[in-house]
């Protein structure tokens, strides 16, 4: 039996990692039923709870390493790890993990990373030290490609592959129509799903989605969901843009499972998201999806599947939003077409993370 470690950011009820975690179990059980995996954790019960693995404490890093030293690899990812824009301390966390790996002499996989920016001198020295000593890295994107370039990353065996996420299986309909009705937003009418976040403060995109949202219900007769995907700051988000509406609008203001999450998307017809995964979840569910950058994931992502961000958190504008989303609301067909012909080769990149991480283990 194979033992796998996995270091990510879980346990933190953010969905879309928890949905990167789900989607990797998934695919490497799929492929090998017997492999024991434990998960580094922010909530350790929590996370045997929701995936049914063992896990252990972020903060216990005696055991920690104690686990490395029995296990056969170590899983860095997936998500935005690297990086330390949004967090300066977490990407020292994160490659500490990886360098106590090496100490106990367990193989490394960076899988399906989204790496950078990484800025300043001493942090870009460490990663390009540290990078250049594990055994295998893949990531989402090209962009990731290019920053691992830039940083001098090359020793390694590298692939682009795609975000775990787009290799998990999609779900019914029945779950997310049951906590629509749950919220009295059911019925005949058309759904627009909305991911935001909280960033830096700024107040200009939460006016911008509030007009946004009025004119959808005015204009397109539509109900507009506020979907949380990191619980409960987004759920505090979306009720400040509720606060500025003077249509009716929805917010979803409960904790959901991945597959709750993607019920609930599928029956959408369309998403709009500053969230990455809430976008992902469209592509999985077949949903059209217009994306908000705040970061460069988003806009990475959308290019892989030939779309781009409509405007940044700084100076994105309803008028903006409402083309784009008339454009789509009028030929929805076509683009789901369109998106689900290049998820289906994401799909399979997607899958491949875990066969490579399995050919590693084994090795």
């Amino acid at each position: 039996m194979s033992r796998i470690v996995v270091s990510g950011y879980y346990g933190s009820k953010n969905a879309g990692d928890e949905a990167m975690l789900a989607a990797m179990l998934e695919v490497l059980g799929d492929l090998d039923p017997k492999l024991h995996i434990t998960v580094i954790s922010a909530d350790p019960e929590d996370t045997r709870r929701r995936h049914g693995v063992d896990a252990i404490s972020w903060l216990g890093l005696p055991a920690i390493f104690r686990e490395l030293r029995r296990a056969d690899l170590l899983i860095s990812g997936g998500g935005s790890l690297l990086q330390n824009v949004t967090s300066r301390r977490s990407l020292y966390y994160y490659m500490g993990i990886i360098a106590m790996a090496r100490l106990a002499g367990t193989k490394v996989m960076l899988y399906a990373q989204g790496i950078g920016p990484i800025l300043g001198g001493v942090a870009e020295h460490a990663m390009r030290w540290l990078g250049n000593r594990v055994d295998l890295i893949t990531v989402r994107d090209q962009g990731s490609l290019a920053e691992l370039e830039r940083l001098g990353i090359r020793r390694p065996p590298i692939e682009c592959t795609a975000d775990p996420v787009l290799a998990i299986h999609p779900v019914g309909r029945e779950t997310g129509r049951a906590i629509f009705r749950a919220y009295h937003a059911d019925g005949a009418k058309p759904v627009v799903g909305i991911s935001v976040r909280e960033w830096q403060g700024w107040t200009h995109y939460k006016k911008v989605l509030a007009e946004v949202s009025d004119r959808i219900v005015r204009e397109l007769g539509a109900r507009v969901v506020f979907v949380p995907m990191q619980f409960p700051d987004d759920v505090r988000a979306a009720q400040k843009i509720a606060a500025q509406t003077k249509e009716p609008c929805t917010i979803l203001k409960d904790e959901y499972t991945t597959s709750e999450f993607l019920s609930l998307v599928g029956n959408m017809d369309l998403m709009l998201g500053i969230r990455l995964h809430a976008l992902i979840f469209a592509g999985v569910m077949g949903v059209s999806m217009i994306g908000i950058s705040y970061d460069p994931k988003i806009d990475r992502f959308l290019s892989s599947i030939g779309e781009q961000p409509v405007g940044n958190l700084r100076d994105v504008t309803a008028d903006e939003l409402m083309a784009e989303i008339r454009r789509k609301w009028n030929d929805k067909q076509t683009f789901r077409r369109n998106n689900a012909d290049l998820l289906v080769r994401l799909r399979d990149l997607a899958a491949r993370n875990a066969e490579l991480a399995l050919n590693l283990a084994h090795r």
